[in-house]
Order: C-alpha cells, then structure tokens, then sequence
C-alpha cells in the first residue's frame, strides 16, 4: 500500500506512475476525500479549542457563584459535533484506506516502460538450447509413455487441471523439493514450513486482497484461503512485528503446494502441468533495510538462477516493463527455463522487490539503533522454483531417443537412479 501523505503530496506522480501501469484509478474521488478530511480537521480543531476557552470561563462563573447553564448547554453541542465529525473521519479514514488498498505499487525508476510483455527487457542468457536429433516430445507425452504422471485420474479425482504424479514423477517432485531447499538453505535462508491456510489479514498483507479475490480458492466458515503462493504466510510472519536493525537482513525459504483459479485463463496452457490449480513451489522470501533492497534484489535473482544452472537447464532472465509488473511489485525479474517441446521460454522464476508496499500493508518495521521511531522494512520474494515446471523442464530437455529421461547430475543422489524409464 501506497503512503497516504505520499498520495496527498503527490498526485500528479501517481497518475503518471498508473499510467505506465496501464491502470486506471479514481483520483478525483480520493482528492474529495482529502479536501472532506481536512476541512472536518479544521472544524474539530476549532471547536476543541473553543471547547477549552469556554470550559475556563465556566469554571470561572462557578467559582463566582453564577449561573454556567447557557455554556454548558452551548458546549455539550459543540461536544456532539465534535462526536460527529470524529465518526465521519473514521469514515472518509476507511474509503481512503480501501481507495490506497486497490492502488498498485510505483514501478522504480530502472523500469522499461510498456505496455505488455512484448516490451519486456531481455537482461541474460545462460546455456545453450539443445538440439535433438529425433523430434522432442512436450511433456505429458513422455511422462505419458512413462506412465509417471496421471492427467486423467486427476481429473477424475477432482476436475481440470489437476493430476496425479505416479513413481519416479513423484519421486521427481519430491527430490526437486528437496534439493531447492538444501540449496537455499546452504546460502544462509532459513527453512520454513507454514501453514497452508491463511486468513484474510494475512492476504491483504501481502497485496492478494481485495484485488485477487477472484483468483482465489476459500473457505467459508471459518473464512479462510488457500495461499496462491508461499509468499503469503511466509511475509506474513513478521505482520505487526518491529524488528530490530541487528536482525536484518532475514531471509527465508519455503516450500508448500500452492492453489490458483486461475480465472481468465481459459483455453491457455489446458494441456499438462504448466497452469494447475494445485502445484508445488519453493520461496524466497526477504526482509531488508530500504538501502539494501535493490543489491539484494540482484542477490535473490542471482539465487534462483543458480539452481537451473546447477540442474543445466537453459534459461533466459527478463526485466518486466511497468505493463507487465504485478500488482505489488516496484521491479520484477522473470527467469524463463527452456522448453524443447513448445520451442520456447517459461517462466518458471519471478523475483521482485515490494520495496515497503506490502510492509506498509502488513505493519512490518524495524528500528534503526541509536535513533527515534521506526520505519518499514522493503520486502522480496521469488520462485526458488516451481517445482511443476521444473520438472516439465527436466522432462523435455532431458528427454531420450529411447523414451527414457537422463536425470540431472544433481538430482541423482535424491533420486537413486540415473534414468527415468519403464
């Protein structure tokens, strides 16, 4: 969430900010709002203040023996309209907080503008797409022909786009989860595992709610989501929390399954594991000092990355123009993984830096040492990955003329074995 008084201050930015966005907002209704807040500021205070010369006078009359009935009378008026600007106030506080709660973030000055993600930034390459000498298979042919992923029963134990992963598919997931874990925790991020419910706090914190709604699975009594990311329960750990300066950086990883509606998306990627609405992923998340956050940001991509070179999968590394950035977000870096059998790059990585948008949203700060007040922390997160599509990844690039899958070097030690075969 944006700072109000920065939204005061500033509206001429924050249009110019949406408008590389592509969104739109109603900033009309909220300089009303500012010009109603400040006017009823002005009349509190005046009638406060005359509240407290009268209230001297009539002590004054009391303590001569004369009659205080008219003032009294006169102020407990004053009193009841100061009762009732108060109540507005706590109202135009509410819009204005649900006004801030749907703004997105301002993208940060090293940001490409653009529209959509035609206009994203290419920023690396790593590896070398590689060339078969027989026609590369998508993945659900070969984890078909290997019996090692079950679209069908999926589909038959709970609907589209769900699936059942079957011996060495399950195996796969469960050694890719594994191995990102022991990674990330051996470069000093600590291994979390939350719950998998959250409540609606918890999602506003971290900027899903209100604007997300619609993508989110929920239960209804008691209310609860299901968390889209483990980005959700992960950040929300320190919600209403003052950190002290010694204790940051701290940086986490964690590794839940993940729920998406994935509403809007029809028709998009309906074939195999690429847009499920349950998958496995592994986080990165951080919790920085402001003048950190950016080197930090290239440290958490750095990460990411380091985890398909050690499995030697190509990628390529994109900046995200202000159309293209999420709702949160300052700045993004999409990592794209490889696919052989659609001949093209996905995503399988976004690492971003909040800055303190969802701080702001979550009542994370910290204390600097030897200095007054506190300020809020800037917040990161990112894939570290997602286990779905690096399988599909492993899948396709590690795919055999014979039908079997070499298994990365790395993973062979998790997995007991060299090949995938049947």
């Amino acid at each position: 969430m944006l700072d109000a008084r920065f939204v005061r201050e500033n509206i001429d930015v924050l249009k110019s900010a949406l408008g590389k966005r592509g969104a739109t907002a109603d900033l009309s209704g909220f300089a009303a709002l500012e010009e109603d807040r400040l006017r009823l500021l002005k009349e509190a205070e005046e009638l406060r203040n005359k509240r407290n010369v009268v209230s001297e006078e009539i002590g004054k009359l009391k303590r001569q023996g004369q009659s205080a009935d008219q003032l009294v009378s006169d102020m407990k008026t004053v009193a009841d309209r100061i009762k009732e600007i108060d109540e507005t106030l706590r109202g135009i506080e509410e819009q204005t907080s649900n006004f801030l709660l749907n703004i997105p973030n301002i993208p940060h000055g090293s940001v490409p503008e653009g529209k959509d993600e035609n206009d994203n930034t290419e920023t690396r390459r790593w590896g070398t797409p590689r060339e078969f000498d027989f026609t590369a298979l998508n993945h659900w042919d070969i984890a078909e022909a290997l019996d090692i992923i079950d679209f069908e029963r999926g589909a038959k134990i709970t609907g589209a786009r769900f699936a059942v992963m079957k011996g060495m598919g399950a195996r796969l997931e469960r050694a890719l989860m594994n191995f990102m874990l022991d990674l990330n925790t051996s470069k000093g991020f600590k291994e979390i595992f939350p719950p998998i419910l959250v409540n609606r706090e918890s999602m506003t914190g971290t900027g899903q709610l209100p604007k997300f709604a619609e993508e989110l699975f929920r239960t209804v009594d008691p209310e609860f989501y299901l968390i889209p990311t483990a980005e959700v329960p992960v950040t929300n750990i320190h919600r209403n929390e003052i950190l002290g300066e010694d204790q940051l950086p701290v940086y986490y990883t964690a590794y839940t399954p993940c729920f998406r509606r994935e509403a809007g998306s029809h028709g998009k990627d309906v074939r195999g594991l690429i847009r499920q609405h349950q998958f496995n992923k592994v986080e990165l998340v951080k919790f920085v000092k402001p003048e950190d956050s950016y080197n930090e940001l290239e440290s958490l991509t750095a990460a990411a990355e380091d985890i398909l070179q050690k499995l030697g999968l190509p990628y390529r590394t994109v900046l995200l123009c202000t159309g293209d950035m999420g709702f949160s977000s300052a700045k993004t870096y999409d990592i794209e993984v490889w696919l052989p059998g659609q001949q093209r790059y996905r995503e399988i990585s976004s690492c971003s830096n909040f800055e303190d948008f969802q701080a702001r949203r979550a009542n994370i700060r910290f204390k600097r040492e030897g200095k007054k007040g506190t300020e809020f922390v800037h917040t990161l997160n990112g894939s570290g990955l997602a286990i779905g599509r690096t399988l599909v990844a492993i899948l396709e690039n590690y795919q055999q003329k014979d039908g079997t899958v070499v298994i990365p070097e790395v993973l062979r030690s998790y997995m007991g074995a060299e090949l995938i075969k049947n």
